[in-house]
């Protein structure tokens, strides 16, 4: 099926279409550095969203009907795709294994893994004892069990975030989030008994770690504002104890989680926003102990630590080290001054992250806007890095539970190989094939062609460009695009496989991704290039990016459809407002569109955090007017715009509805 095909049936935006919703205008006139604005929709915004959060049947009965008619007409618009829907969700389902599982993670005397049988959403926890090979397999957790038991509660959500045992093995603790607005519970079971050991642990991220002593649980608790501020920690055992508070960020600015340490050894909580990072410990064997800062917090300097025995590897940009390097300093010596330079910076080649192993120090780089996979012997100094044939694709480090292992396990796949892991022996370089995502109705790679292109944007910049299309395609002009996009934050994303997309590429369609400007496919300053004053080259660079493929003849202008989410939906949006022409259609996903008003309200959850980001319109005025000039709901305008989809949830609170 041709995109003109699909689209004919969709009804032309139009004011006079009865069957549109029309929200009730209610202005509301703000004036910041002289510069007046009126929005009319101010009013969608809950008076009392934070309740709205967890219960959402609070929400305001105005705001729900409007919300209830958007839905109501979409499900009109989309009307006569129904059989189509199917026939799609047919193919996507069916290229997933339904009885699947996960290569088992070692970990002392044994293996864990999660298993799904047929007809399971959310799996099973399992083990097995690695020491008795007549052990039969251990069932942690059902997740589709726990998923039905929370439905009958009168849940509509369910989402298992964590989940992870003790180290003596007796407990396993989950977190669980059953409204959607990513304010978990979690739980903790007595794996003898399988019986919970207390009540719910509620109001957290559902980021928790363990102490050595197996019976102290840490985790991270939100704020009145949503934000994760707290580290609590309590004896979970102790039904006398009471949680106590171990840290408190007093930056709003600032979000905390929770790790261990490579080694197992630390409890790590680390403060950061999008530019600056910090980190305290608490030795994991005595969590009674104060957390220890190990470099006070800088501006715009990022770190992380790394133990190995007696030194600690810190993988960090100070001193100018724009794509990262890494130094090593001895544990009672973390202090600033007592780093050494280990692995030196190296402009364009930039370290995403780094492990530490008994004999070996791993990292993953990114380099001319590939990942790649570098190992050090730590005894030699000798490194080598692991190889792929591909000219595109995506690499993951998977961890592990075992530090003193010379195997590393890894993640690879690309636009036309299906996912596999590879455990790789780090001293030999043997490599072996643990697992290969299957696809049950098929798949053969030789039906696809995965091309890794650069176009010149308007300021003479490369762009790469990942493109997945049928190996019978022909650059004619004639197919249409599916181009996708994100560029903030620094996130990249990855040239790996994606089977929902080939339901698209079989009818002809060109999938694309580019790899802009405010993500780091090309190192930090990739990142810096694309955000604050010049946030508008990520615009430009999509755009742009669109129109190469169409001089290419890979499509044509107006048969493109855009695609982002979350700030990516920021992407679709702005580029719609400065190239509708260029598009025939958009899918923007909890896309961030209102930009200026969300940056100027303090009270959300994200705003504190997310100035370094695009900048405080409450503060400086270039930053004000900066956001005012590319923020998609400030310039609607009166043009013809392509058919957009929208979605959004009610409960998200990183992408608030409205």
């Amino acid at each position: 099926m041709k995109f003109s095909k699909a689209v004919t049936s969709i009804m032309p935006f139009s004011q006079h279409n009865p069957n549109i919703p029309q929200a009730r205008k209610k202005p509301v006139t703000t004036t910041r550095f002289g510069h007046s604005r009126t929005d009319p929709y101010a009013w969608l915004k809950d008076d009392n969203w934070q309740k709205v959060m967890t219960d959402p049947a609070s929400l305001d009965p105005e705001i729900k009907q409007h919300l209830e008619a958007e839905n109501t007409y979409t499900r009109h618009m989309m009307a006569d795709t129904q059989a189509l829907q199917s026939q799609l969700f047919d193919e996507l389902k069916g290229r997933i294994k339904d009885d699947d599982s996960t290569v088992p993670a070692p970990d002392g005397d044994y293996n864990y893994a999660q298993r799904y049988r047929s007809g399971d959403q959310y799996g099973l926890y399992t083990r097995k004892n690695r020491k008795a090979a007549s052990a039969g397999e251990e069932i942690l957790l059902d997740g589709d069990a726990l998923a039905e038991k929370s439905r009958q509660s009168g849940n509509s959500f369910f989402h298992i975030a964590a989940a992870q045992h003790s180290d003596d093995h007796q407990y396993f603790a989950y977190s669980l989030d059953v409204t959607g607005s990513e304010r978990y519970q979690i739980d903790i079971i007595d794996l003898s008994s399988g019986k919970s050991v207390r009540a719910p642990i509620d109001d957290t991220t559902g980021d928790f770690v363990w102490a050595q002593d197996n019976t102290t649980l840490f985790w991270v608790r939100r704020d009145a504002n949503n934000r994760p501020s707290e580290i609590y920690a309590q004896n979970i055992l102790d039904p006398k104890s009471t949680p106590a508070l171990i840290y408190a960020e007093a930056d709003p600015g600032f979000f905390v989680s929770l790790s261990r340490s490579d080694t197992g050894n630390y409890i790590q909580i680390i403060c950061n926003d999008h530019t600056t990072s910090e980190t305290h410990l608490i030795p994991a064997n005595a969590p009674k102990t104060a957390p220890l800062c190990v470099s006070p917090r800088q501006k715009s300097r990022e770190y992380s630590l790394h133990d190995h025995g007696e030194d600690f590897y810190i993988l960090t940009n100070a001193e100018d080290a724009v794509d990262f390097k890494v130094m090593r300093c001895k544990r009672n010596q973390a202090a600033t001054p007592m780093w050494k330079e280990f692995i030196p910076h190296k402009e364009g080649v930039l370290i995403l992250a780094i492990e530490t192993y008994q004999g070996y120090l791993v990292r993953l780089e990114r380099h001319g806007a590939l990942p790649r996979i570098t190992i050090c012997d730590l005894a030699t100094s000798v490194e080598h890095t692991v190889t792929f044939d591909e000219d595109a694709y995506g690499l993951g480090l998977m961890g592990g539970y075992e530090f003193d292992t010379p195997w590393l396990r890894f993640s690879y796949s690309s636009p036309t190989t299906p996912g596999q892991v590879y455990d790789y022996h780090m001293g030999s370089k043997e490599r072996r094939l643990r697992k290969s995502v299957e696809i049950p109705t098929g798949h053969n790679p030789g039906d696809y062609k995965a091309e890794r292109i650069e176009i010149t944007a308007r300021d003479g910049e490369k762009i790469p460009v990942t493109l997945l299309s049928h190996s019978h395609m022909k650059r004619d002009g004639k197919s249409p695009c599916l181009l996708y996009g994100y560029g903030s934050y620094g996130i990249t994303i990855g040239a790996g496989f994606r089977s929902t997309v080939l339901s698209l590429v079989d009818r002809g369609f060109v999938y694309a991704i580019a790899h802009i400007r405010g993500g780091m496919a090309k190192g930090y300053h990739w990142y810096m290039a694309g955000k604050l004053d010049t946030k508008q080259k990520t615009f430009d660079d999509f755009i742009d990016v669109g129109n190469a493929l169409a001089d290419l003849g890979y499509t044509s202008r107006g048969q493109i459809i855009a695609h982002g989410g979350s700030a990516g939906g920021l992407l679709v949006g702005a580029a719609l407002n400065q190239d509708p022409d260029l598009f025939g259609g958009a899918i923007a996903a909890v896309p961030f569109v209102d930009v200026l008003n969300t940056m100027s309200d303090d009270s959300l959850p994200l705003t504190p955090p997310e100035w370094p980001e695009w900048g405080n319109p409450l503060t400086d005025e270039d930053a004000y007017n900066t956001i005012a000039a590319y923020c998609p709901y400030e310039n609607v305008h009166n043009t013809n715009y392509p058919h957009i989809l929208i979605t959004a949830g009610l409960t998200d609170p990183r992408v608030t509805y409205w």
